[in-house]
């Protein structure tokens, strides 16, 4: 069989998936699981990808990514390659731990990756040994199990650093106080009635999860890819048909923040101000985080990426600058509803 040539453009989303060779175990304890996470954290910083959810089970893992540098192979090479050579070593084996390649699929971002999420955080009580438990015993299970994002998500552990839970908690509520409880709710209730709507398009495409219509401009893309062809349609996949200018999101950060511009790019301690303007670029205007520092004046992307994370830790902590976030974030993104009509 041909092997499927991948599909690689900036912003894609993905669902990615790989095994164990010969469907063996990748992880023999929970050493092991730490490793691997570490290793996944360190290549979301270092390839800028945006990692939204997780799940490692013994065999295979899950990943739900977005590549704004549109670099998921540099990215998946790092972290199959990094593990292996500690697994070798740290078991004494030599050979592969994962099978073959990595599995990546293309994601309709806006009506699919909420389902997604469901499904990927509810592969621990979907074994054949755990569906023959009550659904009571499954939910418990379910909170209890350490080796996904979901505990994290619903605020049972803190949130990983390397993990961007804020698309996946807006789409649940717009009330960020009752994102968390909104979205237990809504993954917990998979576990009696399955989403027969979300698995027939799962399994319509070896491509992509997503509409007819999106199955179409992908297969479309495809084939064009297929034939050696320039691919036109690859822009009609980027951000930036929705993206706003640096400046506008700028204006709204200052606006919204009571700060002038010059405040804004002077480092000040104790302050939360260019981490959010750097969330707000990153996301509403499709810039890379070592884009957003050259903007701000930060640094590097690695600045980036270490305000990013103290933003995170503070959003959990201060209801004041939850507000202040989740507003500016609805401004830019009723703009850029608006830049689409």
């Amino acid at each position: 069989m041909a092997r499927v040539q991948r599909i690689e453009y900036e912003g894609a989303v993905y669902h990615v998936t790989a095994r164990g060779n010969d469907r063996r175990p990748i992880f023999r304890d929970d050493a092991d699981r730490e490793r691997f996470l570490r290793v996944l954290g360190e290549s979301v910083e270092q390839f800028e990808v945006r990692l939204y959810l997780f799940c490692l089970m013994a065999n295979h893992i899950h990943l739900v990514v977005e590549t704004p540098r549109a670099n998921l192979s540099q990215f998946m090479h790092r972290i199959e390659t990094a593990y292996t050579v500690y697994f070798n070593r740290r078991h004494s084996r030599s050979g592969h731990v994962m099978q073959g390649r990595y599995g990546a699929r293309l994601v309709e971002r806006e009506a699919y990756m909420l389902r997604l999420s469901r499904y990927v955080h509810l592969n621990p009580v979907f074994t054949a040994a755990a569906k023959k438990r009550p659904p009571a015993e499954r939910i418990a299970a379910l909170r209890e199990y350490r080796w996904s994002s979901y505990r994290s998500y619903i605020g049972k552990d803190r949130p990983l650093a390397f993990v961007d839970y804020t698309p996946v908690l807006a789409a649940i509520s717009s009330e960020a106080a009752r994102r968390r409880q909104a979205y237990r709710r809504f993954v917990e209730s998979g576990i009696e009635g399955v989403d027969e709507a979300f698995l027939e398009a799962k399994n319509a495409s070896p491509l992509c999860i997503g509409s007819e219509e999106f199955r179409d401009r992908i297969g479309a893309l495809y084939r064009r890819l297929l034939d050696g062809k320039p691919r036109p349609e690859d822009a009609a996949f980027r951000r930036k048909g929705t993206i706003l200018p640096a400046e506008e999101i700028l204006s709204v950060v200052c606006r919204r923040l009571s700060v002038d511009r010059d405040l804004l790019l002077r480092r000040r301690r104790d302050s939360f101000d260019r981490a959010i303007a750097s969330r707000m670029l990153c996301e509403h205007g499709g810039l890379t985080q070592r884009q957003a520092a050259g903007v701000l004046g930060i640094g590097n992307g690695a600045c980036v990426s270490a305000h990013l994370r103290k933003l995170s830790r503070g959003l959990e902590m201060d209801r004041k600058l939850r507000g202040q976030v989740d507003g500016i974030a609805a401004e830019l993104r009723r703009r850029r509803e608006d830049a689409k009509s």
